[in-house]
């Protein structure tokens, strides 16, 4: 916790949201600031701060954030000696800012355990929080909550829950214009014109790229400047012979922040190369970018996918290639017949456009579903290439932010382990009156939950084709993103035999297992209990209080033996059913009390997100 404010850094652009998030501290507004890092949510607040003269109270949100770390809790060895006072009462970092008339900083908001959450929201309503033992504390005049999140990273973050939202402003930052990157760049670095603008165009370079899945922030045109400065002065060298040097410092200092699609046969140095060949082709002069004017490769909009790395690529710009012609296939007629919106999305062969589809997602997000999952199986392989990177991130996103998993799989629990937060309370029950008290009469809370192993089983029998792919795709991101320390899973399909795409206890990306299953299609028989007993192989050597399996089918078994007859070693048997009918619902619903489980009907992708998360949470 800080509860100072250090001299803020110059704000550069943020014109608006500068003066939006005045204005709601102004109005007595809580705010949340949203943005990718890099785009100066801590910058801005800490300038508005120091213009208003409030300290913030800075708390670096994440899991072991427990709701007496945040308001304040009882100093025990006081307690003891002179009981429940208010002068044995420390202030954690909550109550500190409420006193102080300060700014309450809450960074990472969406990794904080909801438990901890819960407690801000009567401070958010009514301004005041009932502390046991210390009664009612009322905030001065001048707090507020400002809360900071990245609503792109997935790995231990889950939803912020409404409660708090309703309660909150919010104000989504973006990276800044290109002018403004090379002002922040040339201001922490002191460096020559050419140098940034150069590292600034090639950091925004890797956000454009269709090969990448998220691009540098401005902090790697900072190290990038800074390398390139040292490694010209190392070398006795000249920018304008230096681009194996620029090479060297671009991998240095973007390969490590930049991340390839999944799906995608390539290196992060690979792609770092084509970008450079495209602003500084190979044997020419560096770019002059000073004045901001274009030159070299064409960086308005995200290059294509390259011909091979490094510098023995093929040269020939792509703007001079001539688009490709071909007669319409009987793939494609296929499509514009299952998809009213095919023309729109893909207009040419080969050709996917990413803004058509999105305008359908934001309309119909089940029919552009559909039409993405049946684009993976194309016929055109440039089409069914674009839909399959375009489908792991659309699905990933889609299970990222309707599958997470409830917060309260973790609770503070009691234990006698000599670990976590001391419970003053029951320590006091269970003392002796002995001093000092031994190991034994001390009672500590601690962030724990049941150990689970969960093993999606998908149906990819005849049925499977189009928004029934979809839902399966995003069922299996939405169970490999809720993976955690005390959730383990697996990923398989099956039709008349079983194929595993994510074994137990090893780990792939959910970007891959998409693109594993968009590639399928529905085809043979559906052997339940074969499926079943895939399952339970899995599942067997985990390490879990509770093996569940998550069955997303009909349920309508063509062959083998009658599934009930598999269910040993399952402890618990969900059954998600995907474009229910009449007769698939009662046959899930039967299979799943059979399993000890309950059945959910999935009719929409909408209904997948609140399923999953009854389910895992």
């Amino acid at each position: 916790m800080t509860t100072d404010s250090p001299a803020p850094g110059p704000v550069v652009g943020l014109r608006r949201e500068r003066e939006v998030l005045a204005v709601a501290l102004a109005t007595h507004r809580h705010v949340v600031l949203e943005g990718p890092p890099g785009t100066g949510k801590s910058t801005l607040l800490r300038a508005v701060a120091a213009e208003t003269g409030q300290d913030v109270v800075f708390v670096e949100g994440n899991a072991e954030l427990t709701p007496a770390r945040l308001v304040g809790q009882y100093d025990p060895s006081a307690v003891l000696a002179g009981g429940y006072v208010p002068e044995n009462f420390t202030d954690g970092p909550l109550l500190t800012a409420m006193r102080g008339s300060g700014l309450l900083y809450l960074e990472e908001l969406n990794r904080i355990p909801e438990e901890t959450l819960n407690v801000l929201i009567t401070v958010l309503t009514e301004g005041e929080i009932a502390v046991p033992r210390l009664g009612t504390v009322r905030a001065t005049a001048g707090f507020r909550l400002i809360a900071a999140m990245n609503p792109f990273d997935a790995i231990g973050t889950a939803r912020v829950g409404q409660a708090i939202a309703d309660r909150m402003c919010r104000v989504v930052l973006g990276y800044q214009p290109e002018e403004a990157e090379r002002e922040i760049v040339a201001g922490i670095t002191g460096s020559g014109a050419r140098q940034v603008a150069l590292a600034v165009r090639l950091v925004r370079a890797t956000r454009q790229h269709r090969d990448l899945r998220t691009g540098s922030s401005v902090r790697g045109a900072i190290d990038l400047v800074l390398l390139l400065d040292g490694l010209l002065r190392l070398r006795g060298q000249e920018l304008t012979c230096g681009r194996e040097t620029t090479r060297d410092a671009a991998h240095a200092a973007l390969s490590g922040r930049i991340r390839v699609t999944e799906g995608v046969e390539r290196t992060p140095e690979s792609v770092l190369d084509e970008i450079l060949d495209d602003v500084w082709p190979p044997d020419s002069a560096p770019p002059d970018t000073a004045d901001g004017a274009p030159s070299g490769g064409g960086l308005g909009k995200a290059p294509g996918p390259s011909t091979g790395t490094g510098p023995d690529r093929a040269d020939t710009p792509r703007a001079d290639r001539a688009p490709r012609r071909a007669p319409r296939t009987t793939g494609r007629r296929e499509m514009q017949l299952r998809h009213e919106a095919f023309s729109t999305v893909s207009p040419e062969v080969g050709e996917l456009d990413e803004e058509a589809f999105a305008g359908l997602m934001g309309a119909d997000p089940d029919a552009a579903a559909a039409l993405l999952a049946d684009l993976a199986t194309a016929t055109d392989r440039e089409l069914r290439s674009a839909a399959r990177r375009l489908a792991a991130r659309v699905f990933v996103q889609v299970g990222r932010v309707g599958a997470a998993r409830a917060r309260g799989t973790r609770r503070l629990a009691a234990t006698r382990r000599p670990e976590g937060d001391l419970d003053l309370d029951r320590t006091l029950d269970r003392w002796t009156g002995i001093w000092p008290p031994v190991a034994e009469d001390l009672v500590t809370r601690h962030w724990t939950g049941s150990r689970r192993a969960v093993c999606l089983a998908v149906d990819r029998s005849g049925s499977m084709q189009g928004l029934g792919v979809a839902i399966a795709a995003v069922a299996a991101a939405g169970v490999v993103l809720a993976a955690d320390e005390r959730l383990r899973t697996s990923v398989l399909t099956f039709a008349d035999d079983v194929t595993v795409l994510q074994p137990h206890g090893r780990h792939r990306s959910a970007e891959d297992v998409v693109l594993a299953l968009v590639g399928l299609r529905g085809h043979g028989r559906t052997d339940l209990a074969a499926a079943l007993q895939g399952a339970r192989s899995e599942l067997l050597p985990a390490t879990a209080d509770e093996r569940v399996v998550v069955l997303l089918s009909d349920c309508l078994s063509t062959v083998g033996e009658p599934p009930e007859s598999a269910l040993a070693g399952i402890d618990r048997l969900h059954v998600l059913c995907p474009l229910p009918t009449e007769e698939a619902v009662d046959a899930a619903r039967l299979l799943a009390a059979r399993g000890g489980g309950t059945m959910e009907p999935v009719g929409t992708l909408a209904d997948l997100g609140p399923a999953l998360t009854r389910l895992l949470g």
